[in-house]
């Protein structure tokens, strides 16, 4: 529980780039004891969602140019290979699903709701790539979108949810299709934009 709290805090920018954080502060704020918060902490450091700096501090990581390149070209390898094997196996309810997600993500964007639009545009990421049933693949990917969830957090702080790329529609049109080669080029197209507005909102 306390791990699944925690590596939220990180994944939706709840905890900053470059932000310290104690066993003790987590400890409190959370209302547990030392040992699952060192465990959490421990768990989130080996993903590499949290930097170990010695002296007992420990950091949300701050991505420069090199990580982002090496994000994008990470992301690129692995999520359109994921929604290629997700358009092999995709059933209609799957299809209804991931719309619906991708409609609560509309809303979030009219709203200008940050966080809720955090949450329903990695929820969708998430239900397709459950679709692909590829554990090896998503489970690599999940680290991945730990490394760079707090600065899409600063993205959206600074641009607006309004200026930030959706390629879903195509995902979905994709699925329709039952056109895996579509869906992974239309997943390639959403991770470079989404990547290279973080890249751009960092220099």
């Amino acid at each position: 529980m306390v791990y699944r709290q925690l590596r939220d805090q990180v994944l939706f920018g709840e905890l900053e780039p470059g932000q310290p954080i104690t066993i003790k502060g987590l400890t409190e704020a959370l209302g547990v004891g030392m040992t699952p918060v060192r465990e959490a902490l421990r768990r989130l450091t080996a993903a590499g969602a949290l930097e170990f700096m010695g002296n007992r501090r420990i950091v949300v990581p701050v991505l420069d140019s090199a990580a982002v390149g090496e994000l994008t070209v990470a992301r690129k390898a692995l999520e359109p290979e994921l929604a290629r094997r997700a358009a092999l196996r995709v059933q209609p309810s799957d299809i209804a699903r991931l719309t619906e997600t991708d409609l609560r993500l509309d809303h979030a964007i009219g709203r200008g709701d940050v966080g809720r639009y955090l949450i329903e545009n990695h929820r969708f990421h998430c239900e397709l790539n459950a679709i692909a049933r590829s554990p090896i693949l998503t489970e690599t990917v999940d680290r991945l979108w730990l490394r760079f969830g707090p600065s899409l957090r600063v993205v959206c702080g600074r641009i607006g949810t309004r200026n930030l790329p959706d390629r879903h529609k195509d995902i979905l049109d994709a699925l329709r299709a039952g056109n895996p080669s579509a869906a992974a080029t239309a997943m390639a197209a959403d991770v470079e934009q989404g990547m290279a507005q973080i890249g751009d909102a960092l220099r």
